[in-house]
């Protein structure tokens, strides 16, 4: 079985007496796509540049490929690329000159470096961009050339920070897809998004909340952590429906979902058969109901939001 790339180990970060990371533990194998999931503010960044050797870490330790990610941060750095939230290449320059500035910087050969801008340039969908000003590009185009860019000196381990953020539908997937043909070549995947249809794609996800780490499977398994189907009704009117409903007692919550309401309870099953024998909202009508499997959205929602009767215990 080969080594994690990545381990952390009671890992925490503190500013002052804001914990933004608390004893977090866990390891990464190679080849993985990890998505790392939280609420803003749960500690996602800071877990990242402390892995980057941008933040010295309070307590614990961080490794990738054995070395510790501080205090040997100038070699460990030659074994990742990041790529952050906001864009940080050279607007002035063009998409080759950043190419080459980075390669450059990281001391790839010449004869190298030129042979990879070419295949990289292929890869990110950019050759007929090379003479473009990278301030001049689209958002996607920008964030694909900021992947070329973290992938100049051949890193086996990629972190990205929320990588599609405000990007439209068609270069969120092709951000997907050179993801994909990344994981397949061998190289680990470390990202961080909001987009629930994003963590369906990772191999495993961790989720983090005020700094801790809550939970760390396969999506197939955090899905399968729920103690229960997920009961879905029909009612109308909608909205008055969704505002009444969320002040009931035995409701966990309920989220609106394709025109139906979704209801997160301990006990679905006595609910609604009481709803059957006695529907309490004389104002509302109840037009239909269904069982529904869960989905990364309702996993994200139990672990963000506490709800801890919906989740077996062996899930968190």
């Amino acid at each position: 079985m080969s080594e994690p790339v990545i381990v952390l180990d009671h890992l925490s970060k503190s500013f002052g007496n804001v914990h933004a990371v608390q004893d977090l533990s866990l390891t990464i194998a190679p080849g993985t796509i990890f998505g790392f999931l939280g609420a803003n503010g749960a500690g996602k960044t800071t877990t990242i540049r402390m892995l980057c050797g941008l933040v010295h870490p309070t307590s614990g330790t961080a490794m990738i490929a054995g070395a510790d990610v501080w205090k040997d941060r100038q070699r460990v750095r030659t074994k990742f690329g990041y790529v952050p939230q906001r864009f940080s290449l050279y607007r002035d320059l063009t998409v080759l000159e950043n190419f080459r500035f980075f390669g450059g910087a990281y001391g790839v050969p010449g004869a190298e470096l030129e042979k990879r801008i070419e295949r990289l340039l292929r890869l990110s969908d950019l050759e007929e961009k090379v003479t473009a000003a990278a301030g001049s590009l689209s958002g996607g185009m920008r964030q694909l050339l900021a992947i070329g860019c973290a992938l100049v000196h051949d890193p086996s381990l990629l972190f990205f920070d929320e990588p599609t953020a405000g990007l439209d539908p068609v270069h969120r997937q092709q951000i997907w897809n050179l993801l994909y043909d990344l994981s397949n070549e061998g190289k680990t995947i470390f990202v961080t998004t909001h987009y629930m249809d994003e963590v369906e794609r990772c191999t495993e996800v961790g989720f983090i909340e005020s700094g801790r780490l809550l939970a760390k499977a396969s999506p197939r398994a955090l899905k399968s952590g729920f103690r229960a189907r997920l009961l879905e009704i029909d009612v109308e009117p909608l909205m008055p429906a969704l505002v009444r409903l969320r002040d009931l007692p035995e409701l966990l919550g309920v989220s609106l979902r394709s025109g139906s309401l979704r209801l997160y309870a301990q006990e679905p099953e006595k609910l609604m058969a009481r709803w059957r024998e006695n529907w309490p909202f004389p104002d509302l009508r109840l037009l239909g109901e269904r069982w529904v499997e869960p989905d990364m959205e309702d996993v994200f929602t139990a672990y963000s939001q506490g709800y801890d009767g919906v989740l077996k215990k062996s899930a968190s």
